[in-house]
Parts: C-alpha cells; sequence; structure tokens
C-alpha cells in the first residue's frame, strides 16, 4: 500500500512541477490595422487564448474572429460576414516556437527579446510566419509582445474591386498577452 502511496505521490509532485512550466490567459489582446488611404479599419479582441511551456518553447495563441470589435458596426458586419467568414472558420490560430527559448531565464526579472516562428492559420489557410517579439518576466507572470504584419491575400482573403481602396492588403497585427503560471 506504501509503494502505491508513493508513486501517486510522485506522479503529482511531477505534475505540479510540469504545470510551472506552462504560462497560460483567455484575455490576451489582438489589435490589427489594414487601413488604406480612404479608410481606418482596425479591430480589437480582448479574448485572446495563450498557452506557453517554458521548457519547450512551445507557444500557441487562438482568437475567435467574432470577437474583434471595430468602431463601426457595419464594418464588423462586414469583416465577419464578406472578408474572414466567421461562420465557416470562427476562430484563427498560431502555433510555433520560441526559437531562441534557451536564451530567456524565466526564472529571473527581466525583459527578453524573443524570435517566433510557427503556423499561422487564418481563412482556413495556414502559412509560416516569423517574428520577432518581447517577453517580460515579473513577479512569476510573462508578459508577451509582438507585432508583426501579414499579407490578407495570403490566406485568401479577398477585397471586392468597390472597396479595394479602403482596406489594405497589408495587415499590421500587434500581440499582448499576460500569462499566469496554469495551475494543474
Amino acid at each position: 500500500m506504501k509503494k502505491y502511496a508513493l508513486t501517486g505521490f510522485l506522479i503529482l509532485c511531477t505534475g505540479v512541477l510540469l504545470a510551472q512550466d506552462k504560462f497560460f490567459t483567455k484575455s490576451g489582446k489582438i489589435y490589427f490595422d489594414a487601413s488604406a488611404k480612404l479608410e481606418k479599419v482596425e479591430a480589437t479582441s480582448h479574448s485572446v487564448i495563450a498557452v506557453m511551456d517554458t521548457k519547450t518553447g512551445a507557444i500557441q495563441f487562438a482568437v475567435m474572429m467574432k470577437g474583434f470589435e471595430f468602431e463601426k458596426a457595419l464594418m464588423q458586419e462586414h469583416f465577419n460576414e464578406n472578408y474572414v467568414e466567421s461562420d465557416k472558420y470562427p476562430k484563427s490560430e498560431f502555433t510555433g516556437q520560441i526559437v531562441n527559448n534557451k536564451e530567456i531565464n524565466y526564472a529571473k526579472d527581466g525583459v527578453y527579446a524573443a524570435k517566433v516562428s510557427g503556423k499561422l492559420t487564418l481563412h482556413g489557410q495556414t502559412k509560416d510566419v516569423s517574428a520577432a517579439g518581447k517577453i517580460t518576466v515579473k513577479n512569476g507572470k510573462i508578459q508577451v509582445d509582438s507585432d508583426f504584419e501579414v499579407l490578407l491575400s495570403d490566406f485568401k482573403i479577398d477585397i471586392p474591386g468597390l472597396v479595394k481602396e479602403n482596406i489594405s492588403n497589408d495587415t499590421k497585427i500587434s500581440v499582448e498577452c499576460q500569462l499566469e503560471p496554469l495551475k494543474g
């Protein structure tokens, strides 16, 4: 009986130790800007789910497309119905690696440059994406920030000719997520 109790205790401890390497949020922020000369086209979502494993450098983000909020309700409707087709493709995901993970000391407060590489899925299309970012470690929490650009055409998001001058194909994306230790 003692043998089984010890085995159970060791398994439990291992799970707790492994959980300390994992960080999580469900309230991250993604902002995008596809503005062109004639119109401001920007939106923000505050419901990004992110998971990060500091041991391996694995990182994942997911956002529901209908979670993006626009300044104009009509623009939000067109975004969801005509461009990203949110009913057909309800979420966007990024799965990747922090390429220079070994250079980041997650046990010490500080600001670290990060290089991330992975696959971004949007509108049913998956593309390789690499970006520079910043990881801030402070009081046991991790702040992840990155800015990068994508082309809407790479993800087969068609902009009709009538509004082509209102929406830029080059879209700037900013990610800000504060992750806390995943409680296991």
